[in-house]
């Protein structure tokens, strides 16, 4: 049985911080369960944050605290020292280093992350865009988008938009099916726009069979055939080189990687001017 830690997470704002770095170090403990049940957005006064930590200690928990409120990290800092809890604060020491190196404090606003400002609404937008433009749903929509992604089913098409959305980009894509047609529009979208994926055609029977059995159909059909598919990706990657797309393999790569390489792949585009 797998050894428990205990996290308490505790913020003035909405605590993201605390779950992606908590997120990125449980991945290097497969043998250990994190508990993060315990979490307190919003935390603004002392006494609440006191029972809190006197909960944690209770609990002999783990806490992660990105409090960006000076009064209430320097009273959760010595509680803990006093106490020997365990006891992380993602922000203080970094703050620390700045005014070291700057001679400026933080403005200790909480929630300014999540701003309700022109890039928040922008992001917002570009989500819906993505939503409308999915699944080649709209071709029209290619000429208007940051990034075309296109390739055959199952090779993470929708959610790369999505969290490409996510990040402020307008983005479209249009499966590849060797007997459908392509929309004639795509001739008209700039080649440096268009990104191609593909993938290893036995990861994608693999990854096809799974979709068919979680919506329980028959593994019977040249959906998942291997031979099927390695016809489609023929036929994608001469639909690429037609369009002189950017080709990514998304074979064993996480869509947090594949987004990656294509920001970088628009930078290499920005750098040459382009």
């Amino acid at each position: 049985m797998k050894k428990e830690i205990i996290v308490y997470s505790i913020s003035d704002s909405l605590g993201g911080t605390s779950q992606r770095l908590l997120s990125a170090v449980s991945a290097q403990y497969p043998d250990l369960t994190f508990n993060n049940s315990y979490r307190f957005p919003f935390i603004d006064k002392e006494q609440e944050l006191l029972e809190i930590l006197q909960d944690a200690l209770k609990d002999d928990a783990l806490v992660i605290s990105t409090l960006v409120n000076g009064e209430l990290a320097r009273l959760a800092r010595e509680f803990s020292q006093n106490h020997k809890l365990a006891y992380i604060d993602l922000m203080h020491p970094f703050f620390e280093i700045i005014g070291e190196k700057t001679g400026i404090s933080p403005i200790e606003i909480p929630g300014t992350l999540h701003r309700l400002d022109t890039e928040y609404f922008n992001k917002i937008s570009a989500i819906e865009f993505a939503v409308k433009n999915d699944d080649g749903k709209s071709p029209q929509g290619f000429l208007e988008s940051d990034l075309v992604i296109l390739g055959v089913s199952r090779t993470s098409k929708t959610p790369l938009s999505i969290y490409l959305a996510n990040k402020g980009y307008k983005v479209s894509n249009l499966p590849l099916i060797p007997e459908v047609p392509l929309p004639q529009v795509l001739d008209k979208v700039d080649k440096r726009r268009m990104i191609g994926l593909v993938c290893d055609p036995d990861k994608l029977a693999k990854v096809r069979s799974n979709r068919l059995d979680a919506l329980g159909l028959t593994q019977a059909t040249s959906y998942t055939d291997v031979e099927k598919i390695y016809e489609e990706l023929d036929y994608s990657k001469k639909v690429f080189q037609k369009h002189q797309a950017y080709i990514i393999n998304i074979t064993d790569k996480s869509i947090e990687e594949t987004a990656c390489i294509i920001e970088e792949h628009l930078k290499s585009l920005s750098s040459n001017k382009y």
